[in-house]
């Protein structure tokens, strides 16, 4: 009885796997063309050459970054006793950001004041010496020129009036090395408070009161804030090497801001670098970028008058209604993506992308492929134009495209139809005089 059972599920599970099998294959046979409609032709996909208006588009990801960003580091070490500012507040040039304790400074201060009074008392003595010798000096000559005084004896007075004049012009220097330490220390003093340098607003503070700071004098310095004018943005990107040729300075660029899903915003190229970045050198995976500089030029971190926030019309395409819109704010490391307009062509030539694909001219044709390439790859772009149920193989001449479409130089004209799909098709099976069989048909 249980063999009987067994026997009856096997039979049942086989004819289970033969009726998957054949659905699978009749639905494979519609996709495919074999089963049902006209097995006469591919099925293929048509287009017509229409005049569009081309953009090609260099696409780049980087980040927003203030325009002007000044790094606020200490000429002198020390703790820091008072913070007035918090980051995000906003500061006019001259405020006072922060003080350093300037004791210690005060200290050298007062001592160096010291060494200049006396050094000042020392020249004052040398100055009665140098008088005293001269005196003695001017009577003696007059003595020696009566001849009533021996040449040893002038000499003598003359040596001695030189060698306090001497001692005289050292301490005068001494004094103005004195006056001149003074003036380093008095700045040193100046610089334990740190002022604005500029009106902006603190876009990183790194430091807290009571923590040490090293000066710039000793070595690099501790980065204390960052002060920048953050009504004015740009978008810092890095474009490959293979686009960068395509860029100019004063190319507009549409930008996407991660933050402002819904909106676009208008920038304008500013500054292209001629130094390379490279990631991963010496690897299969090595990149050779150029940094770009994009500046924002849609109203952004604007402050209203009043009550009122600040709001941008933005016009519906097609449409005369403008939408009040709050101006976008943004800070400092926010994502964003954009198109830089590098070329545009109006009304010209235009076809799908996938309708252009590439055929070796020297196994479709051998003689008319190029001479010095026989038995090699000589690969042309093609594109099939439709012409009385058959693909016909055109040659064609392309130039800049966009994400979407590209301008045809030559080989084709307006109103040509020709197969634009499906891919597939397009760049494997479809070969000159194919028979095709149109599903659908775009303009």
């Amino acid at each position: 009885m249980a063999s009987k059972k067994g026997k009856n599920k096997r039979f049942w599970l086989i004819i289970g796997v033969l009726i998957i099998t054949f659905v699978l294959l009749i639905v494979i046979g519609r996709a495919a063309g074999w089963i049902g409609g006209d097995t006469g032709g591919h099925p293929v996909e048509t287009s017509v050459v229409s005049e569009r208006t081309i953009t090609r588009i260099v696409t780049a990801t980087g980040r927003i970054q203030p325009e002007v960003e000044v790094k606020i580091a200490p000429d002198v070490s020390g703790e820091i006793v008072e913070l007035n500012v918090r980051e995000g507040d906003f500061v006019h040039e001259g405020d006072v950001l922060l003080r350093i304790r300037p004791d210690i400074i005060q200290a050298r201060l007062d001592e160096a004041n010291a060494t200049l009074f006396g050094q000042k008392a020392r020249m004052e003595q040398n100055r009665a010496s140098m008088l005293r010798a001269k005196n003695e000096h001017e009577q003696k000559r007059a003595l020696f020129e009566r001849n009533m005084l021996s040449q040893l004896e002038y000499e003598n007075a003359r040596r001695s009036f030189e060698a306090e004049q001497a001692s005289f012009n050292a301490s005068s220097f001494q004094v103005e090395n004195a006056r001149a330490q003074l003036r380093r220390i008095e700045e040193e003093l100046r610089q334990t408070t740190i002022r604005a340098p500029m009106t902006g607003t603190v876009s990183r503070l790194s430091v807290e009161r009571g923590e040490r700071v090293v000066g710039s004098i000793q070595m690099a310095g501790t980065e204390m804030l960052r002060v920048a004018r953050m009504e004015q943005m740009e978008v810092r990107v890095n474009v490959n090497e293979n686009d960068i040729v395509y860029v100019s300075e004063n190319d507009t660029a549409r930008i996407d801001v991660d933050a402002y899903p819904d909106r676009q915003f208008i920038g304008l190229v500013t500054e292209i670098a001629n130094s390379a970045v490279t990631r991963g050198e010496g690897t299969a995976e090595q990149i050779t970028e150029y940094p770009i500089k994009i500046r924002i030029l849609s109203p952004h971190n604007i402050t209203g008058d009043g009550d009122g926030i600040p709001e941008e019309q933005i016009k519906i395409a097609g449409s005369e209604v403008a939408i009040p819109q709050p101006i976008a704010r943004f800070k400092p490391g926010m994502t964003a993506t954009v198109d830089i307009e590098t070329l545009r062509e109006v009304n010209v030539a235009s076809i799908p992308l996938q309708a252009v694909t590439m055929r070796d001219m020297s196994l479709v044709n051998p003689d008319t492929a190029e001479t010095d390439r026989i038995g090699r790859e000589d690969l042309r772009r093609v594109v099939f134009r439709v012409a009385d149920g058959k693909a016909e193989m055109v040659q064609v001449e392309t130039g800049i495209s966009d994400d979407r479409h590209i301008h045809v130089i030559g080989g084709l004209s307006i109103g040509d139809e020709i197969v634009s799909g499906n891919y597939r098709i397009v760049s494997r099976v479809l070969q000159d005089g194919d028979a095709i069989r149109v599903t659908t048909s775009r303009n």
